[in-house]
């Protein structure tokens, strides 16, 4: 125990280190400082010390390891309910993108803190060595900065996304990569490749809204189909959808996607793929969040099990590396040729000192180190919302449980309304994306998602506690 006259020092160093765990500094499976580090810092006595430890091993927070110190322990998941599988309408209709694009121009800063658009902090960047390699790239390569870099874009880049391409499970060659300005052009571009105005399009719900104002602004039809919060869109829906209406193309988020963050399986893949090939029918794949695996490999890409290059890959370094940067890529397969000709068209090329600093910072392993620290962090900022989530709101709310990516899928109480709740928040400074931004026929009006790209904050913690607040006074009222 602690010796006479230090009291409950020991209680004030465990509460003081237990907040440094839980604000991550800390992190599961690493050492905290020694006992005889804290008891110089501190100014102490070991038995002081030993006693914080004790209480942290009560706590279940550390654990000893013999001749070795005190070491984070891993806590397990919260248990939680998540929100029920969707079951959109199945009727192909016009695409209305105005709420999306209405609540995106208004969701907020996003170089601030924000709990509303899909972006993360600076914190999470590699800006430093990022910058570092724009201006080398500037000054060793001048010409090739500032001229045109036509389509399919830097060699250099094109080599070394095919190479990336082994971890996501495809083989490709450098030629077959076309280089865009981030995915959101690759997949439009994609999509604008295998459509005509009027067709259709068939599309996981919820889905990204950005992918509703593509489809949109090319005059697409949308039809809906169902998904489990988990594991994605539900085949057997689609193939029903296929077997029974014209569809020409396909579209979705295979790995970690917006706004559920449900990652498919690889059975699942497997099987999209022969639906496309049965079907014959384009599938345009967004893997922009597929790096972001918070723990073990990242998974396999629908691209992987793609033999007949119906499958239009795309993605970027938007999520990963910086969004500024506007670096995207697609892998269009038997699409190529019309989709070089739009790049040529729609943007003539991608900016050429941002390609050469990308490629430079993954094939120097920057990028992998890179990963590492950030999947950490990406992982303790979603279970901190998680739980500061199910702290706040109502009771009866869901969420989703994402194994990677940062966006979080939230389902209230059936009597909710998240746009009237967003309207509120917005006025307190508080931005979110309410449901119906992500569904081509207005619904999930009880739903929300949370941005979760940013280091955990006080602030962050009291925005949601005030979301919960206005929540439960709609309920009541």
């Amino acid at each position: 125990m602690p010796v006479p006259g230090e009291g409950h020092r020991y209680l004030q160093l465990a509460d003081a280190i237990e907040q440094q765990i839980r604000d991550g500094t800390f992190r599961p499976g690493e050492r905290v400082p020694s006992v005889r580090r804290l008891r110089q810092g501190a100014q102490v006595s070991t038995s002081t010390v030993l006693a914080a430890y004790r209480l942290l091993e009560a706590r279940g927070l550390v654990a000893a390891r013999p001749q070795s110190g005190y070491y984070v322990v891993d806590q397990p998941e919260r248990r939680h309910e998540e929100p029920d599988p969707s079951r959109p309408p199945l009727a192909a209709r016009r695409v209305d993108a105005s709420l999306a694009l209405q609540l995106n121009l208004g969701i907020g800063n996003p170089q601030e803190a924000t709990l509303g658009a899909a972006v993360q902090g600076h914190e999470l960047m590699p800006m430093a060595a990022i910058n570092r390699l724009l201006g080398q790239v500037l000054r060793h390569q001048p010409v090739a900065c500032h001229s045109y870099d036509a389509p399919p874009g830097s060699e250099a880049l094109r080599r070394v996304v095919a190479r990336r391409g082994l971890d996501a499970g495809y083989v490709v060659a450098p030629d077959e990569v076309v280089v865009t300005s981030g995915a959101k052009e690759a997949v439009y571009l994609s999509i604008r490749a295998v459509t005509r105005p009027g067709d259709t399009v068939a599309i996981e719900s919820p889905t990204y809204y950005a992918l509703l104002e593509v489809l949109a602004s090319l005059q697409l039809k949308a039809v809906e189909i169902a998904s489990h919060p988990r594991h994605g869109p539900d085949l057997d829906a689609l193939e029903r959808v296929l077997r029974t209406r014209r569809v020409d193309a396909i579209a979705l988020v295979s790995n970690f996607s917006n706004p559920t963050g449900a990652c498919m399986t690889d059975e699942a893949k497997q099987r999209l793929v022969d639906l496309v090939d049965a079907f014959d029918v384009p599938l345009v794949e967004d893997d922009v969040y597929g790096e972001l695996a918070f723990e073990g490999p990242r998974p396999r890409a629908v691209k992987s099990f793609d033999r007949t290059g119906r499958v239009l890959y795309c993605s970027s370094c938007s999520k990963t590396v910086s969004p500024g940067l506007r670096v995207g890529w697609s892998v269009p397969g038997r699409y190529q040729n019309e989709l070089e000709l739009l790049k040529l068209v729609v943007n003539q090329a991608t900016a050429t000192a941002p390609q050469l600093a990308v490629a430079a910072f993954i094939e120097s392993g920057g990028f992998d180190r890179h990963l590492r620290r950030v999947r950490r962090m990406y992982r303790d900022q979603m279970a901190r919302t998680i739980d500061a989530v199910l702290d706040a709101f109502p009771t009866g709310t869901r969420v989703t449980r994402p194994r990677g990516g940062h966006v979080l899928w939230v389902q209230l109480p059936a009597e909710a309304d998240a746009v009237a709740l967003y309207d509120e928040a917005v006025a307190e400074g508080i931005s979110f994306a309410p449901g119906p931004m992500f569904s081509a026929s207005g619904g999930y009006r009880n739903f929300l998602r949370l941005n979760t790209g940013f280091p955990w904050t006080i602030g962050t913690a009291q925005r949601i506690a005030r979301l919960g607040e206005l929540l439960e006074a709609q309920l009541q009222g």
